[in-house]
């Protein structure tokens, strides 16, 4: 969870399951934050966005995007205060994982690796290409916005 959007992947296993999910949880958020701060009205701009994960070559990169999102967009001291993450439930030992251990099925994705270490490794290597291609789309837009200024 980030200042201003959220990751999930979640798998549907009734009709309309995420739609509901999506709402209860939209409206529920809302709910809590309102109250907690004395204050009214929506909270979230349009509805959600939901991608069909085709391909398990899909969702090993698209788990390793999430849990590394803060680095992602670069938030760097303030991600400890802004983010919630699965990162730490994936592989960090203590209360909290504890306390949520049941949230996220972790052996969907670490059963595919000889260890945990494996996943990082391959986590922080596709954090690595995301990186380099959010740069180069930043270049070309660059590029783009200079041939059209001229």
């Amino acid at each position: 969870m980030n200042p201003n959007h959220i990751h999930m992947i979640l798998r549907q296993v009734s009709n309309k399951g995420i739609e509901k999910f999506m709402h209860r949880l939209g409206t529920g958020h809302t709910k809590y934050f309102n109250g907690q701060y004395e204050r009214s009205g929506a909270l979230f701009q349009g509805t959600y966005r939901a991608i069909h994960i085709d391909s398990n070559e899909y969702l090993l990169h698209l788990s390793a995007y999430i849990n590394l999102n803060n680095r992602v967009h670069q938030l760097g001291s303030l991600a400890s205060k802004l983010v919630r993450s699965s990162w730490d439930e994936y592989f960090k030992n203590g209360k909290n994982r504890k306390v949520y251990s049941g949230i996220c099925k972790k052996s969907i994705i670490l059963g595919q690796f000889s260890s945990i270490k494996e996943y990082k490794e391959f986590a922080d290597d596709s954090l690595g290409d995301i990186l380099r291609r959010k740069g180069l789309y930043r270049e070309l837009e660059q590029l783009l916005l200079e041939s059209l200024g001229s």
